[in-house]
């Protein structure tokens, strides 16, 4: 019996059997796009002008402490906006919110002004918008931030939280498309 530890560990350069070939971009999109998830707005304030952008990577992490994450791309501005910032907010939207979802979903646009078209109100821990129609609401300061490829995971701790539509249907995302919920 070999009783050597290094004898025991796999070697890193070289790929296990059975290893799965390259896994092409598109085709890992569709086969997560069949995973339903959440929409929702993170929002942040930046020398003193507002930042957003539409998110489907977002999860709790832990009850002690309170902690969510959030996926942001490197290449997106709002990537380097939100974490020189360090406290944001998190609007998950309704059914009725697909403009706001698409809206922030696009890239380059100013949010200057363009907040008067949504409800929304200033979250008193960070002073980042949350939508009011929103189903909840998470005020967050920057916990820690991991590598993820070519995305930032940005993990928070909980600072406040709120169900501003407490009634309101989620707002979900299948396929590429928006969709709703019905309740059995």
């Amino acid at each position: 019996m070999n009783t050597d530890p290094s004898a025991q560990r796999p070697d890193p350069d070289v790929a296990p059997a059975g290893a799965a070939p390259d896994v092409a971009p598109l085709r890992f999109r569709q086969v997560m796009g069949r995973f339903a998830t959440g929409v929702a707005v993170v929002t942040t304030v930046a020398d003193g002008v507002d930042h957003g952008m539409t998110v489907n990577a977002f999860t709790s992490v832990s009850l002690e402490p309170p902690l969510v994450l959030f996926c942001v791309d490197r290449t997106a501005r709002f990537h380097d906006m939100v974490l020189d910032s360090g406290l944001w907010a998190v609007s998950v939207l309704t059914e009725g919110m697909r403009d706001v979802s698409r809206w922030f979903a696009t890239r380059g646009h100013r949010v200057d002004g363009r907040l008067r078209a949504w409800g929304h109100r200033r979250g008193a821990a960070t002073g980042a918008v949350i939508f009011t129609g929103a189903v909840a609401a998470l005020e967050c300061r920057t916990y820690a931030v991991h590598d993820g490829g070519d995305h930032s995971i940005v993990v928070g701790e909980v600072l406040d939280l709120d169900t501003p539509d407490p009634s309101g249907k989620p707002l979900l995302y299948y396929e590429g498309e928006y969709r709703g919920i019905s309740w059995a």
